[in-house]
């Protein structure tokens, strides 16, 4: 989940710190508006495409670390080495980000992935497979989703214009959670079932096959370059510019603390279902598959209803129901094996999940000037995505010790931690622009 800029409750403007895109000199280019709704087709298109190769691999390579090892710790790293990278590059990607054309820097992060997939399926083939490969291309992907995370939600407000954006976030968030908890996982049981270098030369293929949607995008996608005569600014100046607009916002620092936790909660929970599934629910690839898919059909019904849901309840509410599903998605495989239970659980997530990172996304698109798109973006996301890893690594070592349902017990309650502080600092003025029209 990203957290973005809000309006609404502000500190007092001093001279040296300027408000809002117009400030910063922003000079985003506006899409044309017979270009703006292709546009959201071909991103909904290549996310879709991207996210479903997403979903098969992160079945597949902790499924793959199941086989080659039964210690839960080291089960865990192959989560791990997917979201590391998150802690240790984001910062200098988001320099990147706003330096280059963010199209370029998608079919790079694509070809990376081609790159690291290939490689797998070849050492499963020869029968080389070892978990040593395994983590060894976990964080190439890992990398590489930072990249392409990072450059996407950037290229977005370049892409679409701004009144089409609540609708493509929403159908995109969709994509991403259909693509990697409900079609991914389920192709990717079918696919492991029926031979691990199908299912590895699959999800390269598909990659392949996302990068060459963006040929179809209309429109300019590198940051506007600095004036003339505009003396070159230090890497870690630039990366401390994301930092602050982060961090002076004092609703911001609350959703982006709250994301943090949630995400070390669903890192530790991604991490461990694998493993407590196979020991503690017997389930095979295809249960373990449908298991995961109720995230996706929850994402699903998630982004076909936050207009609706968002002026229903409001979109304070509607992010509430982001923690209050993210409890029950957790607390459910500590009370029991059903495999019905658990999956409604996930689907409760799945679908809390979706209506958080909507208004958030749309918001971030609305407020955050263009050329710091990309640096804000990184920096948010190192904070909250950078949870992942610690989740997934905390997760792995109480499971040595206290079991995987103990584990479960105690996310759940760190889960409804998060509900007073985003109660008590988030108004519903906070998030006014975030519905779609």
């Amino acid at each position: 989940m990203t957290i973005t800029s809000t309006p609404g409750r502000t500190e007092p403007k001093k001279p040296s710190e300027p408000e809002g895109p117009e400030a910063h000199g922003d000079r985003r280019p506006v899409p044309p508006s017979d270009s703006s709704r292709r546009n959201g087709a071909v991103l909904v298109g290549f996310t879709a495409v991207t996210n479903l190769a997403d979903g098969v691999m992160r079945l597949a390579l902790p499924l793959l670390a199941v086989r080659l090892t039964d210690s839960p710790a080291l089960v865990t790293t192959a989560s791990l080495a997917l979201t590391l990278p998150w802690l240790l590059t984001a910062l200098h990607i988001g320099v990147v980000v706003d330096r280059f054309d963010r199209r370029m820097l998608l079919w790079l992060a694509g070809a990376a992935r081609v790159a690291a997939m290939g490689g797998l399926f070849a050492a499963a083939v020869t029968g080389h497979l070892t978990l040593g490969r395994l983590l060894a291309a976990g964080a190439v992907l890992g990398v590489a989703d930072v990249l392409a995370a990072t450059a996407g939600s950037a290229l977005v407000p370049a892409a679409v214009a701004r009144e089409h954006r609540p609708r493509v976030n929403a159908w995109m968030v969709g994509a991403e959670t259909v693509g990697q908890e409900f079609a991914g996982p389920f192709v990717g049981g079918l696919l492991l079932a029926a031979g691990t270098g199908l299912a590895l030369g699959a999800i390269g293929v598909t990659y392949a096959a996302a990068a060459l949607l963006l040929v179809l995008l209309a429109g300019r996608f590198r940051p506007a370059a600095p004036a003339p005569g505009t003396p070159a600014v230090p890497v870690n100046t630039r990366i401390a510019e994301g930092l602050r607009l982060l961090w002076r916002d004092p609703v911001l620092r609350t959703l982006s603390l709250t994301a943090a936790a949630l995400n070390a909660v669903w890192g530790a929970w991604l991490a461990l279902m694998p493993l407590h599934a196979h020991q503690a629910m017997g389930l095979g690839p295809g249960e373990y598959g449908f298991l995961l898919s109720g995230l996706g059909i929850g994402g699903l019904v998630g982004a076909a209803t936050v207009t609706w849901v968002n002026r229903l309840l409001g979109p304070r509410r509607a992010m509430l129901a982001d923690l209050l599903g993210t409890c029950a998605m957790t607390a459910l495989p500590a009370l029991t094996t059903s495999l019905w239970a658990v999956a409604a659980g996930a689907f409760l997530g799945g679908m809390g999940g979706t209506l958080w990172a909507v208004n958030s996304r749309t918001l971030t698109q609305h407020k955050v000037p263009d050329a710091l798109l990309g640096r804000y973006t990184a920096a948010s996301r190192l904070l909250c995505y950078g949870a992942l890893p610690i989740g997934t690594a905390a997760a792995g070592l109480l499971a040595e010790l206290l079991g995987t349902r103990t584990v479960f017990a105690v996310i759940s309650v760190l889960a409804l931690t998060t509900v007073i502080p985003f109660l008590r600092r988030v108004k519903a003025a906070d998030l006014t622009g975030t519905s779609a029209p």
